[in-house]
Protein backbone atom coordinates (compact mmCIF):
# COMPACT_ATOMS: atom_id res chain seq x y z
CA UNK A 1 0.00 0.00 0.00
CA UNK A 2 1.23 3.51 -1.11
CA UNK A 3 1.49 6.73 1.75
CA UNK A 4 -1.69 7.86 2.83
CA UNK A 5 -0.83 10.83 4.06
CA UNK A 6 1.38 13.45 2.84
CA UNK A 7 4.22 13.62 5.25
CA UNK A 8 7.64 13.23 5.47
CA UNK A 9 8.85 10.43 7.33
CA UNK A 10 11.96 10.99 9.94
CA UNK A 11 14.26 8.84 7.87
CA UNK A 12 13.46 10.74 4.53
CA UNK A 13 14.17 14.01 6.34
CA UNK A 14 17.73 13.21 7.91
CA UNK A 15 18.54 11.58 4.16
CA UNK A 16 18.14 14.87 3.11
CA UNK A 17 14.71 13.93 0.43
CA UNK A 18 13.18 16.72 1.81
CA UNK A 19 14.72 20.03 -0.47
CA UNK A 20 14.60 22.02 -3.22
CA UNK A 21 15.45 19.94 -6.09
CA UNK A 22 18.47 22.80 -7.22
CA UNK A 23 19.99 21.97 -3.77
CA UNK A 24 19.91 18.22 -5.38
CA UNK A 25 21.23 19.41 -8.82
CA UNK A 26 24.10 22.06 -7.16
CA UNK A 27 26.04 18.83 -5.40
CA UNK A 28 25.68 16.90 -8.33
CA UNK A 29 27.45 19.82 -10.06
CA UNK A 30 29.98 19.94 -7.52
CA UNK A 31 30.92 16.57 -7.23
CA UNK A 32 31.39 16.39 -11.55
CA UNK A 33 32.79 19.47 -11.43
CA UNK A 34 35.56 18.67 -9.12
CA UNK A 35 34.54 21.19 -6.56
CA UNK A 36 33.24 18.38 -3.95
CA UNK A 37 35.99 19.47 -1.54
CA UNK A 38 35.34 23.85 -1.36
CA UNK A 39 34.35 24.84 1.77
CA UNK A 40 31.95 27.41 2.96
CA UNK A 41 31.21 29.33 5.72
CA UNK A 42 26.88 30.05 5.94
CA UNK A 43 25.11 32.18 8.39
CA UNK A 44 21.63 32.02 9.50
CA UNK A 45 20.12 35.44 10.21
CA UNK A 46 17.05 37.86 10.18
CA UNK A 47 17.30 40.68 7.90
CA UNK A 48 13.49 42.08 8.92
CA UNK A 49 11.26 41.29 11.57
CA UNK A 50 7.31 41.03 11.18
CA UNK A 51 6.05 44.48 11.74
CA UNK A 52 5.70 45.52 15.89
CA UNK A 53 8.42 42.78 16.10
CA UNK A 54 11.93 43.86 17.20
CA UNK A 55 13.71 40.83 19.02
CA UNK A 56 12.90 37.17 18.46
CA UNK A 57 13.25 33.55 20.52
CA UNK A 58 15.55 31.06 18.57
CA UNK A 59 14.06 27.44 18.49
CA UNK A 60 14.90 24.49 16.97
CA UNK A 61 18.17 24.33 17.48
CA UNK A 62 18.06 20.87 18.90
CA UNK A 63 16.47 19.36 15.78
CA UNK A 64 19.33 21.15 13.85
CA UNK A 65 21.59 19.02 16.16
CA UNK A 66 20.42 16.05 14.50
CA UNK A 67 19.63 16.88 11.49
CA UNK A 68 23.12 17.84 10.89
CA UNK A 69 24.78 15.38 13.43
CA UNK A 70 27.51 12.99 11.30
CA UNK A 71 28.03 15.50 8.85
CA UNK A 72 32.31 16.58 8.56
CA UNK A 73 31.00 20.12 9.58
CA UNK A 74 31.16 22.10 12.54
CA UNK A 75 28.61 24.04 13.48
CA UNK A 76 28.05 27.08 15.78
CA UNK A 77 24.54 28.14 17.28
CA UNK A 78 22.94 30.74 20.24
CA UNK A 79 21.53 28.88 23.04
CA UNK A 80 18.03 27.23 22.57
CA UNK A 81 15.64 29.83 23.87
CA UNK A 82 18.01 33.20 23.69
CA UNK A 83 16.41 36.26 22.53
CA UNK A 84 18.16 37.61 19.02
CA UNK A 85 17.71 40.97 16.78
CA UNK A 86 17.91 41.83 13.22
CA UNK A 87 21.54 40.92 11.61
CA UNK A 88 22.60 38.75 14.19
CA UNK A 89 23.93 35.44 13.06
CA UNK A 90 21.66 32.53 15.40
CA UNK A 91 23.40 29.58 13.84
CA UNK A 92 26.87 29.33 11.40
CA UNK A 93 27.75 26.02 9.52
CA UNK A 94 31.51 25.49 8.11
CA UNK A 95 32.91 22.78 6.25
CA UNK A 96 32.61 21.14 2.68
CA UNK A 97 29.47 22.59 1.13
CA UNK A 98 28.28 19.14 -0.18
CA UNK A 99 28.24 18.05 3.15
CA UNK A 100 25.66 20.58 4.02
CA UNK A 101 24.43 22.41 1.36
CA UNK A 102 21.63 19.93 0.76
CA UNK A 103 20.09 20.29 4.40
CA UNK A 104 18.86 24.13 3.88
CA UNK A 105 15.59 23.68 3.24
CA UNK A 106 14.78 21.36 6.06
CA UNK A 107 17.07 23.30 8.05
CA UNK A 108 15.38 27.01 7.40
CA UNK A 109 11.83 25.32 7.63
CA UNK A 110 12.72 23.84 11.36
CA UNK A 111 14.26 26.74 12.51
CA UNK A 112 11.84 29.17 11.00
CA UNK A 113 8.80 27.17 12.18
CA UNK A 114 10.09 27.27 15.66
CA UNK A 115 11.52 30.00 15.89
CA UNK A 116 8.10 31.89 14.67
CA UNK A 117 6.01 30.06 17.27
CA UNK A 118 8.56 30.12 20.47
CA UNK A 119 8.63 34.34 19.35
CA UNK A 120 4.94 34.46 19.23
CA UNK A 121 4.05 32.41 22.70
CA UNK A 122 6.68 34.38 24.30
CA UNK A 123 5.02 38.14 22.97
CA UNK A 124 1.39 36.51 24.05
CA UNK A 125 3.24 35.67 27.50
CA UNK A 126 3.99 39.25 27.96
CA UNK A 127 0.75 40.41 26.89
CA UNK A 128 -0.92 37.90 29.49
CA UNK A 129 1.48 39.98 32.44
CA UNK A 130 2.10 36.91 34.17
CA UNK A 131 -1.84 35.37 34.37
CA UNK A 132 -1.96 32.09 32.78
CA UNK A 133 -1.59 30.74 28.74
CA UNK A 134 -2.22 27.59 27.61
CA UNK A 135 -1.70 26.52 23.85
CA UNK A 136 -5.12 25.01 22.18
CA UNK A 137 -4.06 25.39 19.11
CA UNK A 138 -3.73 21.58 17.30
CA UNK A 139 -6.54 21.82 15.25
CA UNK A 140 -5.53 24.76 12.97
CA UNK A 141 -1.92 22.83 11.86
CA UNK A 142 -1.58 19.01 10.13
CA UNK A 143 -1.56 16.68 13.52
CA UNK A 144 1.82 15.41 11.67
CA UNK A 145 3.25 18.54 13.28
CA UNK A 146 1.21 19.55 15.72
CA UNK A 147 3.37 17.68 18.66
CA UNK A 148 6.55 20.08 17.32
CA UNK A 149 4.16 23.21 18.04
CA UNK A 150 3.25 22.07 21.07
CA UNK A 151 7.07 22.15 22.39
CA UNK A 152 7.95 25.45 21.00
CA UNK A 153 4.51 26.85 22.34
CA UNK A 154 5.84 25.46 25.79
CA UNK A 155 9.25 26.85 25.39
CA UNK A 156 8.42 30.11 24.15
CA UNK A 157 6.23 30.89 27.25
CA UNK A 158 2.93 28.94 27.54
CA UNK A 159 2.35 27.26 30.72
CA UNK A 160 0.87 24.23 29.45
CA UNK A 161 -0.31 22.49 26.07
CA UNK A 162 -3.48 20.08 24.91
CA UNK A 163 -2.14 17.94 22.86
CA UNK A 164 -1.77 14.53 24.25
CA UNK A 165 1.48 13.60 22.26
CA UNK A 166 2.95 16.80 22.35
CA UNK A 167 2.79 17.53 26.21
CA UNK A 168 4.24 13.44 26.60
CA UNK A 169 7.22 14.72 24.01
CA UNK A 170 7.72 18.28 26.39
CA UNK A 171 7.89 16.17 29.25
CA UNK A 172 4.52 17.75 30.67
CA UNK A 173 0.74 16.65 31.42
CA UNK A 174 -1.86 17.71 28.57
CA UNK A 175 -4.10 20.49 30.34
CA UNK A 176 -7.63 20.42 28.21
CA UNK A 177 -11.09 21.48 30.01
CA UNK A 178 -14.34 20.20 28.28
CA UNK A 179 -15.58 20.77 24.27
CA UNK A 180 -19.55 21.87 23.59
CA UNK A 181 -19.72 18.67 22.68
CA UNK A 182 -20.03 17.27 25.52
CA UNK A 183 -22.70 19.54 26.67
CA UNK A 184 -25.04 18.63 23.39
CA UNK A 185 -24.72 15.39 23.78
CA UNK A 186 -25.76 15.72 27.44
CA UNK A 187 -28.75 17.85 26.47
CA UNK A 188 -28.09 19.64 29.84
CA UNK A 189 -25.23 22.26 30.75
CA UNK A 190 -25.33 20.50 34.61
CA UNK A 191 -25.74 17.09 33.87
CA UNK A 192 -22.53 17.19 31.41
CA UNK A 193 -20.59 19.47 34.07
CA UNK A 194 -21.50 16.71 36.92
CA UNK A 195 -20.50 13.73 34.64
CA UNK A 196 -17.18 15.72 34.31
CA UNK A 197 -16.74 16.07 37.95
CA UNK A 198 -17.91 12.55 39.05
CA UNK A 199 -15.61 10.46 36.23
CA UNK A 200 -12.37 12.82 35.79
CA UNK A 201 -9.74 12.03 38.50
CA UNK A 202 -8.80 14.15 41.20
CA UNK A 203 -5.92 16.23 39.80
CA UNK A 204 -7.86 17.69 36.46
CA UNK A 205 -8.73 20.70 37.54
CA UNK A 206 -12.99 21.22 37.07
CA UNK A 207 -12.80 23.70 35.07
CA UNK A 208 -16.81 23.85 33.30
CA UNK A 209 -17.41 25.15 29.63
CA UNK A 210 -20.20 27.84 30.32
CA UNK A 211 -21.32 29.78 26.86
CA UNK A 212 -23.14 26.75 25.17
CA UNK A 213 -26.99 27.57 24.98
CA UNK A 214 -26.94 30.69 27.12
CA UNK A 215 -25.49 33.73 28.65
CA UNK A 216 -21.74 33.51 29.94
CA UNK A 217 -22.91 35.10 33.27
CA UNK A 218 -25.91 32.95 34.21
CA UNK A 219 -23.88 29.59 32.94
CA UNK A 220 -21.13 30.35 35.23
CA UNK A 221 -23.61 30.85 38.27
CA UNK A 222 -25.11 27.58 37.24
CA UNK A 223 -22.14 26.29 36.90
CA UNK A 224 -20.71 27.68 40.53
CA UNK A 225 -24.19 26.67 41.83
CA UNK A 226 -23.79 22.89 40.97
CA UNK A 227 -20.34 22.21 41.78
CA UNK A 228 -19.79 24.50 44.75
CA UNK A 229 -16.17 24.31 46.11
CA UNK A 230 -15.02 22.20 43.54
CA UNK A 231 -15.64 24.09 40.77
CA UNK A 232 -12.00 26.04 40.04
CA UNK A 233 -13.26 28.21 36.87
CA UNK A 234 -15.29 28.62 34.64
CA UNK A 235 -13.92 29.19 30.90
CA UNK A 236 -15.70 31.08 27.91
CA UNK A 237 -15.06 30.35 24.55
CA UNK A 238 -17.82 31.94 22.54
CA UNK A 239 -17.64 32.66 18.67
CA UNK A 240 -15.91 35.90 17.58
CA UNK A 241 -19.73 36.58 15.40
CA UNK A 242 -21.11 36.20 19.03
CA UNK A 243 -18.59 37.82 21.16
CA UNK A 244 -19.45 41.03 21.73
CA UNK A 245 -17.30 43.01 24.26
CA UNK A 246 -15.01 40.43 25.68
CA UNK A 247 -13.83 42.61 28.90
CA UNK A 248 -17.38 43.54 29.35
CA UNK A 249 -18.43 40.36 29.94
CA UNK A 250 -16.08 38.66 32.19
CA UNK A 251 -16.28 42.24 34.08
CA UNK A 252 -20.25 41.21 34.70
CA UNK A 253 -19.60 37.22 35.46
CA UNK A 254 -16.82 37.94 37.69
CA UNK A 255 -19.27 40.54 39.49
CA UNK A 256 -21.99 38.02 39.09
CA UNK A 257 -19.37 35.63 40.60
CA UNK A 258 -17.93 37.25 43.62
CA UNK A 259 -21.10 38.81 45.05
CA UNK A 260 -22.74 35.16 45.04
CA UNK A 261 -19.75 34.32 47.25
CA UNK A 262 -18.17 32.17 44.17
CA UNK A 263 -14.79 34.49 44.53
CA UNK A 264 -12.21 31.08 44.15
CA UNK A 265 -14.00 30.66 41.02
CA UNK A 266 -11.32 31.69 37.96
CA UNK A 267 -12.06 32.86 34.61
CA UNK A 268 -10.32 31.57 31.45
CA UNK A 269 -11.15 33.33 27.68
CA UNK A 270 -10.42 31.29 24.46
CA UNK A 271 -11.53 31.89 21.31
CA UNK A 272 -9.57 33.97 18.46
CA UNK A 273 -7.38 35.24 20.92
CA UNK A 274 -4.03 37.13 19.53
CA UNK A 275 -1.80 40.02 21.62
CA UNK A 276 -4.28 42.73 21.27
CA UNK A 277 -7.27 40.98 22.74
CA UNK A 278 -4.94 39.28 25.90
CA UNK A 279 -3.51 42.58 26.76
CA UNK A 280 -6.96 43.77 27.05
CA UNK A 281 -8.36 41.32 29.26
CA UNK A 282 -4.94 40.33 31.84
CA UNK A 283 -6.08 42.62 34.30
CA UNK A 284 -9.63 40.48 34.90
CA UNK A 285 -9.27 37.48 33.53
CA UNK A 286 -7.05 34.71 35.35
CA UNK A 287 -5.87 32.75 31.93
CA UNK A 288 -5.97 32.33 28.11
CA UNK A 289 -6.17 29.57 25.91
CA UNK A 290 -4.86 30.47 22.73
CA UNK A 291 -4.67 28.75 19.71
CA UNK A 292 -4.42 29.96 15.64
CA UNK A 293 -2.52 32.73 16.37
CA UNK A 294 0.82 30.84 18.25
CA UNK A 295 0.28 28.25 15.73
CA UNK A 296 0.18 30.27 12.30
CA UNK A 297 2.16 33.57 13.76
CA UNK A 298 4.08 36.01 11.40
CA UNK A 299 6.97 34.15 10.16
CA UNK A 300 10.73 35.23 11.42
CA UNK A 301 12.25 35.05 8.03
CA UNK A 302 15.77 33.14 9.12
CA UNK A 303 17.88 32.87 5.49
CA UNK A 304 21.09 31.01 5.32
CA UNK A 305 24.16 33.21 2.99
CA UNK A 306 27.52 32.11 2.84
CA UNK A 307 29.91 34.68 3.55
CA UNK A 308 33.44 32.92 3.37
CA UNK A 309 34.67 30.59 0.63
CA UNK A 310 37.88 28.52 0.79
CA UNK A 311 38.53 30.71 3.72
CA UNK A 312 38.19 33.84 2.16
CA UNK A 313 35.18 36.59 3.17
CA UNK A 314 32.77 36.41 -0.04
CA UNK A 315 29.28 36.79 -0.02
CA UNK A 316 26.29 38.00 -2.62
CA UNK A 317 25.26 41.91 -2.53
CA UNK A 318 23.69 42.81 0.20
CA UNK A 319 24.82 40.94 2.60
CA UNK A 320 28.23 41.18 4.86
CA UNK A 321 30.86 39.15 3.82
CA UNK A 322 33.06 36.84 6.37
CA UNK A 323 32.66 35.00 9.89
CA UNK A 324 30.78 37.53 12.96
CA UNK A 325 30.21 36.81 16.43
CA UNK A 326 27.63 38.61 18.43
CA UNK A 327 28.36 39.69 21.99
CA UNK A 328 25.76 40.70 24.53
CA UNK A 329 26.46 42.59 28.18
CA UNK A 330 23.81 41.72 30.91
CA UNK A 331 21.50 45.18 29.71
CA UNK A 332 21.15 43.46 26.39
CA UNK A 333 23.14 45.74 24.12
CA UNK A 334 24.15 43.63 21.41
CA UNK A 335 27.55 43.76 18.84
CA UNK A 336 28.06 42.00 15.86
CA UNK A 337 31.86 41.43 15.17
CA UNK A 338 34.46 39.49 13.08
CA UNK A 339 33.96 35.82 14.78
CA UNK A 340 37.67 36.14 15.96
CA UNK A 341 37.46 39.38 18.03
CA UNK A 342 37.61 38.16 21.38
CA UNK A 343 35.41 41.41 22.51
CA UNK A 344 35.72 42.08 26.46
CA UNK A 345 33.73 45.20 26.93
CA UNK A 346 30.66 45.96 25.61
CA UNK A 347 31.57 49.52 23.40
CA UNK A 348 28.07 51.11 24.29
CA UNK A 349 28.13 50.67 28.28
CA UNK A 350 31.28 49.23 29.27
CA UNK A 351 30.02 46.00 30.80
CA UNK A 352 31.76 42.81 30.45
CA UNK A 353 29.95 40.31 27.39
CA UNK A 354 29.87 36.80 26.28
CA UNK A 355 29.78 35.81 22.99
CA UNK A 356 26.37 34.07 21.69
CA UNK A 357 27.41 31.93 19.04
CA UNK A 358 28.75 28.75 20.94
CA UNK A 359 30.06 25.53 19.30
CA UNK A 360 27.32 22.62 18.73
CA UNK A 361 28.52 20.10 16.63
CA UNK A 362 32.43 19.40 15.75
CA UNK A 363 33.81 17.59 13.53
CA UNK A 364 29.77 15.62 13.01
CA UNK A 365 29.53 15.56 16.85
CA UNK A 366 27.38 17.09 18.98
CA UNK A 367 29.19 19.00 21.40
CA UNK A 368 26.51 20.46 23.39
CA UNK A 369 23.80 18.98 25.69
CA UNK A 370 20.29 19.91 25.22
CA UNK A 371 18.15 21.07 27.73
CA UNK A 372 15.23 19.98 28.39
CA UNK A 373 12.11 22.09 26.88
CA UNK A 374 10.57 23.23 30.73
CA UNK A 375 14.59 24.22 31.52
CA UNK A 376 14.38 26.21 28.04
CA UNK A 377 11.13 27.67 29.04
CA UNK A 378 12.73 28.76 31.93
CA UNK A 379 15.48 30.45 29.67
CA UNK A 380 13.14 32.05 27.64
CA UNK A 381 10.96 33.53 30.72
CA UNK A 382 13.89 34.99 32.63
CA UNK A 383 14.93 37.19 29.22
CA UNK A 384 11.10 38.06 29.01
CA UNK A 385 11.60 39.44 32.26
CA UNK A 386 14.85 41.30 31.42
CA UNK A 387 13.14 42.99 28.15
CA UNK A 388 10.66 44.41 30.85
CA UNK A 389 13.48 45.74 33.18
CA UNK A 390 16.22 47.33 30.89
CA UNK A 391 16.16 51.15 30.41
CA UNK A 392 16.53 51.28 26.68
CA UNK A 393 16.06 48.28 24.24
CA UNK A 394 17.89 48.46 21.05
CA UNK A 395 16.35 47.68 18.43
CA UNK A 396 19.43 46.76 16.51
CA UNK A 397 22.53 45.17 17.21
CA UNK A 398 25.89 47.58 17.06
CA UNK A 399 28.09 46.51 14.58
CA UNK A 400 31.80 46.73 15.91
CA UNK A 401 35.26 46.38 14.40
CA UNK A 402 37.71 46.69 16.96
Amino acid sequence: MGRRLYIASEEEILAGRVTDVYFARTKEILEKSGKADVKAYAEIHAYSFPRGYNWAIAAGIGEIAVLLEGKGIDVYAVEEGELFRVYEPVMAIDGRYIEYGIYESSLLGILRHATSIATKAARLKMAANGKTLLFFGIRSIHPAIAPMADVYALIGGCDAVSNILGAELAGVKPIGTMPHALILIFGSQQEAWKAFNNIMPPDVPRITLCDTLSDERFEALMAAETLGERLYGVRFDTPGSRRGDMRKIVEEARWALDLAGYKHVKIFVSGGLDEEQVQELADIADGFGVGTSIAFPPSIDLAMDLVEVNGKPFSKKGKLPGRKQVYRCRKLHDTITPFNSELEKCPICGEKVEPLLKPLIKNGKIVRSMMKPLETRERVLKRLEQLTSVEEFHKEPLFHIP
